[in-house]
């Protein structure tokens, strides 16, 4: 079954969930699914709602005819389609454990409407997994002094696949602002902390010296404000002081995988509203 998803925000008031069903349902269009949110602090209302598209209308009907709803209702919206598959990429480094839960995922069919189209690598390490799974991988070393360079390189990439999401797996570079500010709110990020913790190469290290009691990941949309983007996906587990580091480090990966394909597939799945700093996560 095609579906058109709306996702919506506009200012609280009485009447928007009647108004907004009723002009499906007025041109006989069958309403899969129908979630909501009231901010009642910010005072903001939240919708996403998904429709059957097995009707006579058009897409290009059905967009006019809402906009002039959106505009009367003073909605914010957009529109997805479940036939639009969205390219990603994944860039990594050298360590593989999200990169293979991303790929199982995908392979499953369990990840969202995306189809992982290419790795991109600035070291050769996980090649291999890429042609185990047998999706292209580009190598683009980073040279010191010469980051912008590199950078420079992957925009012909990507425009070239015309890919729609960025997944920073374990990507251990720093992404310059200018490269952030083309693709916003299209490159997702995995910090290995419930943010931000304990920050630096060896954050389990660290950990593990404070004698902590939760360690944990957070999956976030990437911004200019290094690790300060919307959070998508957090999560945490329970350790003791019989855990070493190399225990930690153990389940800290564990925790990294499972946050950051949540959060693809949240985005992917269309289940994400963006309100200045906050996400707006609808469940499945």
């Amino acid at each position: 079954m095609k579906h058109a998803i709306f996702l919506i925000q506009t200012d609280d008031r009485q009447g928007l969930l009647a108004a907004t069903t009723s002009f499906f349902s007025e041109r006989n269009i069958n309403i899969i699914e129908c979630r909501q949110y009231t901010d009642l602090h910010e005072g903001r209302y939240f919708m996403r709602i998904a429709i059957d598209l097995s009707t006579e209308s058009t897409r290009h009907e059905l967009e006019s005819q809402f906009a002039a709803l959106a505009e009367k209702l003073r909605l914010q919206y957009t529109i997805h389609y479940s036939d639009e598959v969205q390219n990603i990429a994944v860039m990594v480094t050298k360590t593989s454990h999200c990169l293979y839960d991303l790929l199982m995922h995908a392979e499953e069919n369990t990840l969202g409407n995306g189809r992982i189209v290419m790795i991109v690598g600035n070291h050769p390490d996980l090649e291999a997994v890429a042609d185990r799974f047998r999706v292209p991988f580009y190598c683009y070393p980073v040279v010191k002094g010469r980051e912008m360079e590199q950078e420079a390189e992957l925009h012909p990439l990507f425009e070239k696949h015309h890919i729609d999401l960025i997944v920073l797996a374990r990507y251990m570079r720093i992404l310059s602002d200018d490269f952030i500010r083309r693709y916003p709110q299209r490159i997702i990020n995995i910090h290995h902390g419930f943010l931000p913790a304990f920050q630096g190469s060896d954050p389990y290290r660290q950990a593990w010296e404070r004698g902590v009691k939760i360690i944990g990941a957070t999956a976030h949309y990437a911004t200019a404000e290094l690790d300060e983007g919307p959070i998508i996906e957090q999560d945490v587990v329970r350790i003791s002081h019989e855990d070493t580091p190399e225990k930690l480090r153990e389940i800290g990966r564990d925790i990294e995988r499972r946050v950051l394909t949540r959060a693809v597939a949240a985005h992917l799945e269309h289940r994400i509203i963006l309100s200045n700093r906050r996400t707006i996560v609808f469940g499945r």
